[in-house]
């Protein structure tokens, strides 16, 4: 069988990588390519919704794909768990799969990094990504904090919180964010204990990074109803 998708945000970055797994896959075929200004009924029709824009118009594009039936993949930066909750209750026959990192190295290093926060009571995030990033931090650094938070059993203590050089809380976890040329993806999650550091440290090199994930979630959000959000899920960690 094969799957007939919808691209938003098709002119991006990762737009274009999208449409490249359609053409090189005999499962998967281009519905439509969506740009900034294209009719969101353009998408009607297609198995699956492949959404990479900015979270403003991704909003728009989710609630589009869900009034229409249709199953959505999410890779836009912005919808954290509180905006999840805001539309889950909206999902009904469709699927919805957030997904803030297709790389599978990324999905193992949260997952560890979840292990080992019921352990910690001190830890703290660096993300770093291309300078032409707009948003920060990262959706993956927001989802990866949450995750932890929710692992430890809430938020953390963050030190110091008044000084702004101590980075973003997102669930008392600091976030630091770089913004540099020559990088692709980098995070690292560092947990302090009694008289150690242990460092969680993932880097992706190119967004080739990104592609099996990317076509393991369409399948995914095809054969499943109901909101999944992470990788981690898809691939069954």
């Amino acid at each position: 069988m094969t799957l007939s998708i919808a691209v938003t945000g098709a002119t991006g970055r990762m737009g274009r990588l999208v449409q490249d797994i359609i053409e090189h896959d005999d499962g998967l075929a281009l519905h439509a390519a969506l740009d900034s200004r294209s009719d969101l009924a353009a998408m009607d029709g297609a198995d699956v919704v492949v959404d990479f824009t900015t979270y403003d118009a991704s909003r728009r594009i989710v609630e589009h794909a869900l009034d229409a039936g249709l199953d959505i993949v999410v890779g836009t930066s912005g919808w954290t768990a509180e905006r999840i909750a805001e539309v889950a209750s909206r999902v009904e026959r469709s699927a919805l799969d957030i997904i803030p990192n297709f790389s599978v190295g990324s999905a193992l290093a949260t997952r560890f990094a979840e292990l080992a926060a019921p352990l910690y009571d001190s830890v703290e995030i660096v993300e770093a990504h291309p300078a032409r990033k707009r948003d920060s931090p990262s959706g993956t650094a927001v989802r990866t904090a949450e995750l932890i938070a929710d692992a430890h059993g809430g938020p953390y203590d963050q030190p110091h919180p008044e000084q702004p050089a101590r980075g973003q809380a997102v669930a008392g976890i600091p976030v630091h964010s770089l913004r540099l040329q020559g990088v692709d993806a980098v995070q690292q999650v560092v947990f302090g204990g009694a008289a150690e550091t242990l460092q969680l440290r993932h880097e992706t090199l190119s967004i080739d990074a990104y592609r099996d994930g990317i076509a393991r979630t369409i399948r995914h959000a095809h054969e499943h109803t109901g909101v999944t959000v992470g990788l981690a899920d898809v691939i069954g960690l």
